[in-house]
C-alpha cells in the first residue's frame, strides 16, 4: 500500500525530458492515483510571458500516456487550494528546488488545513526546458 492515496502534480510539460518523467515516476511511486494538471496555454502565457512550443492539448495527450499518469487535466489557474478543490488530492508533489520558496511555505499552510501535504521530490539537475530552449535558439543563431 503506498502513503497517499490521490497524489497531484502541475507543470506546463513543454518539450518533455527526463527532468518531467522523473518527477512523475517518483511522484506515483508515493500514490496510489497520480493526476497531473497541464498548465493552459493561456495561464503559461500570463505568468511566463511567452507561449509554450507544443499546445496545450497536445501536450495533455503526451503527458497523459506516461506510464505512471492516471489522469491528466488541463490547468487554467496555479492556485492549488482551486485545484484541491477540483482534484481533492491528498498530496501534491513539487521539484525540491521550491523548498523553502514563501509562495510553497504559504501552500504548505494552506493545503494542511485541509488535510492535504506537499511532498517534495528530487530536482533532477541541471536540465529544465528554459535551458534547453535556450540552447536550441543559440544553435540556430549560429
Amino acid at each position: 500500500m503506498k502513503e497517499y492515496k490521490i497524489g497531484y502534480t502541475q507543470g506546463v510539460y513543454d518539450m518533455f525530458h527526463i527532468g518531467h518523467l522523473n518527477l512523475l515516476l517518483n511522484a506515483k511511486a508515493h500514490c496510489e492515483h497520480l493526476v497531473v494538471g497541464v498548465n493552459a496555454d493561456a495561464l503559461v502565457q500570463s505568468y511566463k510571458h511567452k507561449t509554450p512550443v507544443i499546445d496545450e492539448e497536445s501536450r495533455r495527450t503526451i503527458v497523459e500516456n506516461i506510464k505512471p499518469v492516471d489522469e491528466c487535466i488541463i490547468a487554467h489557474t496555479l492556485d492549488k487550494m482551486e485545484m484541491h478543490e477540483l482534484v481533492k488530492f491528498d498530496v501534491i508533489f513539487i521539484g525540491s528546488d521550491w523548498k523553502g520558496n514563501p509562495r510553497w511555505v504559504e501552500t504548505e499552510k494552506q493545503l494542511a488545513a485541509v488535510g492535504a501535504e506537499v511532498y517534495y521530490l528530487p530536482y533532477t539537475d541541471g536540465i529544465c526546458s528554459t535551458e534547453l530552449r535556450q540552447v536550441k535558439e543559440n544553435q540556430v543563431s549560429e
